[in-house]
């Protein structure tokens, strides 16, 4: 009952420092912030950040990186394009989620088994999905079918309500597979200790394995999502498909800062927003988009970072 207590007496005080904020933040801004057309423009672009930060989440909680993500969103929205175009939106769904969970789950199969570090293969694996990327577009058999922008009829997906809704049931399977399932415990105990979990019986080629498929589903979801919202993806090449994560990454570090109060499955959506909305205030506030509006989300994230270290004494990994 205690426990109870102290949880809801913990989102009701997040609740309210979320809403104070979001007030400040239209004050600062002579009340456009919160004016509607703004505010859904916010909404419906935290959606794809959110599957991206879940799906690393899962990556970040037994101790793996993965720096190809940004190229497998590639491939997996050149697959939701084409399909899409030619098959409607189970197309669009079946063809994103497929690349995508495939390319996560190849990716585990090479960190479990070779056992390269997990930064160095994926920056590798970042490459080689670049590169088929690069093909793609202009091999003269597949560049009309990936240089075509997704019918607009098929693009629902990455407009509000339905992006909302798919949020939604992304939270819903996020939070049951984290913390309430076998998988989600083998998972958090792998990256607390490998070798403990390995004496107390868990399997950890296997679990890892069930994080590619698990990490995979949320990033083609991510994926079904980017295209959706903008239509047409653009190749990326020289590894700056990496930069794709870097807004995910910032919302996985922050909810791990929040964590201690807030479950990180709740903490990503509303890292999201907060993250999205600071690069939106900046824009209105006409900051210079690139360089300095990063230059300030990397000393928003100092701030947070000093915020949730304090009592805190042992090192951080």
């Amino acid at each position: 009952m205690g426990n109870n207590k102290k949880n809801l007496t913990t989102a009701v005080a997040f609740a309210a420092a979320l809403a104070a904020a979001l007030v400040i933040f239209n004050v600062v801004s002579g009340g456009k912030f919160l004016a509607r057309e703004n505010f859904t423009v916010v909404v419906s672009h935290i959606v794809y950040p959110a599957f991206t930060a879940w799906g690393l989440s899962f990556l970040f909680a037994c101790g793996y990186t993965d720096m190809s993500v940004g190229g497998v969103v590639v491939l997996a929205a050149f697959a939701s394009t084409v399909f899409g175009n030619l098959y409607g939106y189970p197309g669009v769904i079946i063809a994103g989620v497929v690349v995508g969970t495939l390319l996560i789950f190849i990716n585990f199969n090479i960190f479990a088994y070779t056992k390269i570090p997990s930064w160095i293969a994926s920056i590798s694996l970042a490459m080689i999905y670049e590169a088929t990327g690069f093909y793609l577009k202009t091999s003269n058999a597949t560049k009309s079918l990936v240089t075509t922008a997704l019918n607009r009829d098929y693009r629902v997906l990455g407009q509000l309500p339905w992006s909302a809704v798919l949020l939604a049931a992304g939270f819903a399977a996020a939070y049951i597979v984290y913390n309430r399932t076998t998988v989600g415990l083998n998972i958090r105990a792998i990256g607390g200790n490998t070798e403990v979990s390995r004496a107390m019986g868990v399997n950890v080629n296997r679990t890892l394995l069930w994080v590619g498929l698990i990490s995979g589903l949320f990033i083609g979801f991510a994926a079904v999502v980017q295209i959706s919202y903008s239509g047409l993806m653009t190749v990326k090449t020289g590894l700056t498909s990496m930069s794709m994560i870097f807004q995910p990454l910032a919302i996985v570090l922050l909810a791990q800062i929040m964590k201690k109060r807030v479950n990180i499955i709740i903490a990503i959506p509303v890292c999201s927003l907060i993250i999205y909305s600071i690069f939106n205030l900046l824009t209105i506030l006409h900051v210079p988009s690139g360089t300095l509006q990063e230059a300030c989300l990397g000393a928003f994230l100092i701030i947070f970072g000093v915020m949730g270290r304090r009592g805190g004494r042992e090192v951080v990994k």
